[in-house]
């Protein structure tokens, strides 16, 4: 199998990247490296590399940023992912994309299926939800992936963000009416690789198990880190933000449970692999630097 990768420097492109052996040969092609909103030089990678894949974690992710730059973000969210849809079934590509649990609005109350209908409530999510209607409208293969709450190596996300409040402040606040599931970026590229050997095809919600508040994460990430610091709950709405997030967009893995035969592990679990694997990689750092 040839992968093509688009956004290659990301995080979770990079939990791909380091998940692909075995699977495959991939071509890696960074954001700066490959326009995707210039239909030229996607044609032009894809006759390059011939892949049999095209693995999409390209994306204009800043959400607050998202609504004073709508036009961007329909172009890279939305209409770029419409001409690599074109491209992949021009040439018989099946395309992998990530989408979000922000095309959702939130107020069903229990886990969102993929049958569910999307209300998006904000520029980003809208946008996503643009990505995933000009793949269905593209005629291609596809594989859209919606997942939520994504941490891992190399990337900013929430769990640094808590570590690094933690550090410089006696108590942070932290939302405790806003509902998902941390997902690992590595436990996420595995179940990618598992679902294309598979043959899955069509749209598929990807997360951690079971969920929580981002109060509750935070809590956990702490422990789990071993700091010392207050976490104190707070509302949406005394946390105002230029975007508005859904309260409730838990992701049921229902689909893939039943089409892969078991669903990704407790986000706790995984949430524990990946911060005593981020402390034993600082122990090794500080310890070459006290040898050198």
């Amino acid at each position: 199998m040839k992968f093509l990768l688009t956004g290659s420097e990301g995080m979770l492109a990079g939990a791909l990247r380091e998940t692909l052996p075995g699977h495959g040969t991939l071509f890696p092609f960074s954001q700066a490296g490959l326009d995707l909103t210039d239909s030229r030089q996607i044609k032009e990678a894809v006759d390059q590399c011939r892949p049999d894949v095209i693995l999409n974690t390209a994306a204009f992710t800043r959400v607050d940023d998202c609504e004073s730059q709508q036009e961007k973000a329909v172009q890279v969210n939305g209409m770029a992912v419409g001409l690599l849809a074109e491209t992949a079934r021009s040439v018989g590509a099946l395309l992998v994309h990530f989408s979000t649990d922000y095309v959702f609005d939130g107020s069903k109350g229990s886990p969102y299926s993929e049958a569910d209908t999307p209300n998006p409530l904000s520029v980003y999510g809208a946008s996503k939800l643009e990505g995933e209607r000009q793949i269905l409208g593209s005629g291609c293969r596809y594989l859209v992936i919606r997942t939520q709450w994504l941490y891992g190596k190399g990337g900013i996300h929430f769990v640094r963000t808590v570590q690094d409040l933690a550090a410089t402040r006696p108590e942070i606040r932290v939302v405790n009416d806003q509902i998902g599931s941390p997902t690992y970026v590595g436990d996420l590229a595995q179940a990618t690789y598992a679902l294309l050997e598979r043959g899955g095809e069509g749209v598929f919600h990807v997360t951690n198990g079971g969920a929580c508040s981002w109060f509750e994460f935070a809590k956990v990430i702490i422990n789990l880190s071993g700091l010392s610091v207050t976490v104190s709950p707070c509302s949406t709405e005394a946390f105002p933000r230029p975007a508005r997030r859904p309260l409730y967009s838990v992701l049921s893995n229902e689909k893939m449970r039943q089409f892969l035969g078991y669903c990704l592990r407790p986000w706790e679990e995984a949430l524990k692999d990946y911060i005593g694997k981020e402390i034993s990689h600082n122990q090794e750092l500080s310890k070459e630097r006290d040898e050198g």
